[in-house]
């Protein structure tokens, strides 16, 4: 659960009775205040209305898009934390939604410890964005992102000039998903192939893994892009 002092409040965006019964019982066994909007235009009113601090949302409502609900509240300013919830499993919806503002994407069927998961970790990312912290730990991966000095397992880990944009941006992004279209617009400008980003990743986690082979850092999202996990 958070160590936020109240309750984080989760607004459940689904047209589906046993699926908002389901989510609604498990989340509030660990805590969470939820509310339920069963179409797009409940959900954009409770959100301008700032009655939630995080929103898992279905893709398919009775009356729009989840897509176009996520384009319209980050084209509006909205922050705060965005789970996709949905039963299209085509990955390029996936992108779609990731690029667009959302913060995770979980598919049905699913898990309720998976989706508590995603929710903790779009908490995180977004209280590190708040904070702006000059000093990034997660487990024994430290960056100091001012004197742009990285060391693992108390071990300092020098880096190409490209290799540490790479890790920087993933560090900003920590706990959220970022899209190979995302990171190469960001790293490259955008005129990159995706093979070339694979060859970084690869080499960052030779130098930042224990395993390269089971990485705990830097975790793939098949056919989607990367994640930065957080760690205790």
């Amino acid at each position: 659960m958070s160590t936020l002092s109240a309750p984080v409040r989760v607004l459940l965006v689904d047209d589906e009775p046993a699926i908002l019964r389901f989510v609604r019982a498990s989340l509030a066994t660990q805590g969470y205040v939820v509310s339920e909007a069963r179409d797009g235009l409940s959900a954009i009113e409770a959100i301008r209305a700032k009655a939630a601090d995080v929103v898992v949302l279905d893709l398919g409502l009775p009356d729009m898009d989840g897509l176009d609900i996520i384009r319209k509240l980050r084209a509006e300013g909205a922050t705060l934390p965005i789970i996709v919830l949905s039963g299209r499993e085509a990955e390029g919806l996936k992108v779609e939604a990731l690029d667009l503002g959302a913060d995770d994407y979980v598919t049905k069927p699913f898990g309720i410890d998976e989706l508590l998961a995603r929710i903790r970790a779009a908490q995180r990312h977004r209280l590190q964005q708040q904070g702006e912290k000059a000093i990034f730990r997660s487990g024994d991966l430290t960056a100091d992102l001012v004197r742009r000095i990285v060391t693992v397992r108390g071990q300092e880990v020098k880096f190409s000039p490209r290799e540490y944009d790479v890790l920087r941006l993933l560090i900003a992004h920590a706990g959220k998903v970022l899209t190979h279209r995302f990171i190469l617009r960001e790293v490259w400008g955008g005129d990159t192939d995706v093979q070339y980003l694979r060859m970084y990743i690869r080499a960052l986690r030779l130098k930042i893994e224990a395993d390269p082979e089971r990485p705990r850092h830097i975790l793939t999202e098949t056919g989607v892009g990367y994640r930065l996990a957080i760690q205790d």
